[in-house]
């Protein structure tokens, strides 16, 4: 689960991590509002106004503006609130801008990079750093991989002071800061953990000119597995930012993502569902999506699976791909009846299923009338659906 800026910052700030003061507007109004507010509370004209979207690369594609005044901030408030932007990150369609962050303006002296993420295979918390702030971190990596600093934490022991000294001292930070970043780290290391994040990046962490050390963005992530543990997250979600089928599924019980390509996925078991997307890229073709049924779908969300798969336009085939241990086959067989006469289905269906009564699935599908081909392996319905598709 993704969140906003905003609310980053308002979590950064529960922790006592340093962020610059700001004001969230959901109107031009409120974002005139808010920059006077600010430029009575701190004694300077300057105000940053930043679209809240759930993309980095915000700056480049026009939605962080400084202004020098509140007529200013008035005035880039209007062309930023509502303009679709377009970033690295949320592909050439973009995004809608449905909310802004006025945020004080700061005398800036150097910009850093830091990030705290699970490292799953070192079953640690690793925390990378980088004296290139401000730059995307990926192409950073890619051209200058020697300015990529990397520690790991043992959660057990939490982060040490003499590791979040030795991060200051390899990024150049002196004294003047070094104190100041070090209770920073500190601090967010902590807010990483207790709040279950799988992700706090702050691109860019400043150095003011007075030696401050200030998070100037905040990316966080949330780790769903806890989402048990935190009846908050409900209210942090904005569903405008979310993908609506992801949503849907979510609230049906299904794991789904979208992706690209046309040929739509329905698969019991994460693993199974993955390695079906392999195989179908072998054959030439791409997925339009992920999609988990899990080990206990019964008919009515099998038919749902279908009608979230049909939501996108892209699809012109669908596999079917089941393996019944717990999910049994004549229960898919009959979701996928239901689904093929209830939603009036006009593109090819791949249907292989194996384990718990298959004789049984498979006899429900050959007597249904339909137009289901039926596959014995994965590779045999890869090869089926796409040949299926090309040859639509």
């Amino acid at each position: 689960m993704k969140i906003h800026e905003y609310q980053g910052k308002q979590i950064f700030a529960k922790y006592g991590v340093p962020i610059p003061k700001g004001i969230p507007a959901m109107t031009v109004a409120e974002a005139e509002a808010a920059a006077k507010q600010l430029i009575e509370e701190t004694g300077s004209p300057i105000t940053v106004v930043k679209a809240q979207i759930h993309a980095g690369g915000r700056g480049k594609g026009g939605g962080v503006k400084v202004a020098k005044s509140a007529a200013d901030a008035v005035e880039l408030a209007k062309k930023i609130l509502g303009m679709q932007l377009v970033t690295h990150q949320t592909g050439p369609a973009g995004q809608k801008v449905r909310r802004l962050y006025i945020e004080q303006g700061l005398d800036i002296a150097r910009e850093l990079y830091v990030a705290m993420l699970v490292d799953r295979d070192a079953r640690r918390i690793a925390v990378i750093a980088s004296t290139e702030g401000g730059m995307e971190i990926e192409k950073v990596a890619e051209e200058h991989p020697e300015k990529i600093l990397k520690i790991w934490i043992e959660p057990a022991v939490g982060i040490a002071a003499y590791q979040a000294r030795e991060l200051a001292f390899q990024l150049g930070l002196g004294k003047e800061s070094l104190g100041k970043f070090v209770k920073l780290l500190t601090t967010a290391y902590e807010a990483f953990t207790k709040e279950d994040m799988s992700l706090l990046e702050i691109n860019p962490l400043v150095i003011l000119k007075n030696g401050d050390v200030v998070a100037l963005d905040a990316k966080i992530n949330f780790d769903d597995n806890a989402e048990f543990r935190h009846t908050e997250w409900v209210g942090l979600l904005d569903e405008a930012e979310e993908d609506p089928v992801e949503l849907e599924a979510g609230k049906a019980g299904l794991s789904y993502v979208s992706l690209d390509g046309n040929i739509g996925c329905l698969v019991n078991g994460a693993g199974l569902a993955m390695s079906t997307m392999d195989v179908i890229k072998l054959e030439g073709a791409e997925p339009a999506n992920f999609l988990d049924v899990g080990g206990g779908a019964n008919e009515e969300q099998v038919k749902k699976a279908f009608s979230m798969i049909l939501q996108s336009p892209k699809v012109k085939g669908i596999f079917v791909n089941i393996f019944g241990g717990i999910m049994r086959c004549d229960v898919i067989a009959n979701g996928i009846v239901a689904a093929a006469k209830g939603l009036d289905i006009k593109v090819p269906i791949v249907v292989r299923l194996e384990g718990t009564n298959v004789e049984i699935g498979k006899q429900i599908l050959s007597d249904s009338g339909l137009k289901i081909t039926p596959a014995d392996s994965i590779a045999d319905g890869a090869k089926k659906i796409v040949a299926a598709v090309k040859g639509a």
